[in-house]
């Protein structure tokens, strides 16, 4: 008999969407796929059916997170019209993506103290080739003026992942810091919020206000 599961997308996206979250909390190394295949309410042959060992299950949910960027980076890229667009589009669907699920934030940053060879590997492969694309995309700003000259490409996009996955991975935990009753919005959206100011800031020049008292021409 076989052990395939009825409804077998809808199981395999639990299973996914449930291992990624114990990874990102308990570590690969401390969950166990009986403990993934009771949250998921389904027996552990059903699982290994659909993943046939904990390491593809590993990758699985890793790809799902990185190969989410090969998929969605040319379409921003093709649809923005301005550099500022393209930056907008960007970065709101880096937040969006993480904020949807910041146990995908948490997972990469567990994964990559526990294990930092296997994930240079996985960036190199996945971000890499965008690295130089949105690079290029930088440098053209840089020449056109409307980017900062001094700024570092590579170095400030790799700064902003970092940051914006930071933010959302341990956001929640240092956030009580924040005093409630100085801003309406929520201590996690000041956060994001931050964040998006930080990296347009750093990256665009401001154009100079408007004369406010324009002299009055000759006569």
């Amino acid at each position: 008999m076989s052990n395939a599961p009825k409804n077998t997308p809808d199981v395999r996206t639990q299973i996914l969407h449930v291992a990624t979250q114990l990874f990102a909390r308990n570590g690969f190394d401390g969950t166990p796929l009986q403990a993934i295949s009771d949250e998921v309410g389904i027996a552990k042959p059903s699982l290994l059916y659909h993943f046939p060992s904990k390491e593809e299950l590993r990758r699985a949910v890793l790809d799902g997170v990185m190969s989410h960027w090969n998929e969605v980076i040319p379409k921003l890229l093709q649809a923005a019209t301005t550099g500022e667009h393209r930056f907008e589009s960007l970065i709101n669907e880096i937040v969006v993506f993480f904020n949807e699920d910041p146990d995908r934030a948490r997972l990469l940053v567990r994964e990559m103290l526990d294990r930092p060879d296997e994930m240079k590997l996985l960036f190199q492969q996945t971000l890499g080739p965008w690295m130089k694309i949105l690079s290029d995309y930088i440098r053209r700003g840089q020449e056109e003026g409307i980017i900062h000259a001094d700024l570092d490409p590579e170095a400030y996009i790799l700064q902003i992942i970092q940051l914006v996955v930071g933010t959302i991975a341990i956001g929640d935990v240092v956030e009580s810091l924040l005093d409630a009753l100085s801003d309406e919005r929520s201590p996690h959206r000041r956060q994001v919020d931050e964040v998006i100011r930080i990296a347009r800031s750093s990256l665009f020049i401001e154009p100079d206000p408007p004369d406010q008292n324009p002299s009055n021409p000759d006569p």
